[in-house]
């Protein structure tokens, strides 16, 4: 399994990933990769490379899951720092912390438009994502 990092700046941001996941994958071949985020407070999908996109689609976030909601999560751990974060566990389960992206010829099969973006629920975080390569036989 191979890690890369990924350092965000922003309490809601995307960012594409793509580049740093190919580079991830050198010397595979042809089989299915597990993009695996294992963080409980972030994301991944496969979208449209367009930072307009990615603000619509944070917007859509804030207004589906508000960042200051009555959570119980939230009252859980009221009085401890960092911890009012029920939003980003929530949204991280309705967009899930995984795809899955064909490799042919040693390379991503990606459409025309689509790229892997990272989304963060709850940074500034230093991230890790995990590679897995399944080969096909």
């Amino acid at each position: 399994m191979e890690e890369i990092t990924v350092k965000t700046k922003e309490h809601l941001e995307v960012l594409d990933i793509t580049s740093k996941v190919e580079s991830g994958i050198k010397g595979f071949r042809d089989g299915l990769l597990m993009v695996y985020i294992p963080h409980t407070t972030a994301a991944v999908t496969i979208q449209e490379p367009d930072e307009e996109l990615w603000k619509d689609l944070l917007d859509t976030y804030r207004e589906l899951v508000p960042i200051r909601g009555d959570y119980a999560h939230n009252k859980k751990y009221s009085g401890m720092s960092g911890e009012q974060n029920a939003h980003a566990h929530i949204l991280s389960g309705i967009i899930k912390p995984f795809i899955l992206v064909p490799v042919e010829n040693g390379q991503l099969s990606l459409g025309n438009w689509q790229s892997i973006l990272f989304i963060e629920l709850d940074g500034p975080r230093n991230r890790k994502v995990r590679l897995k390569f399944i080969p096909s036989k």
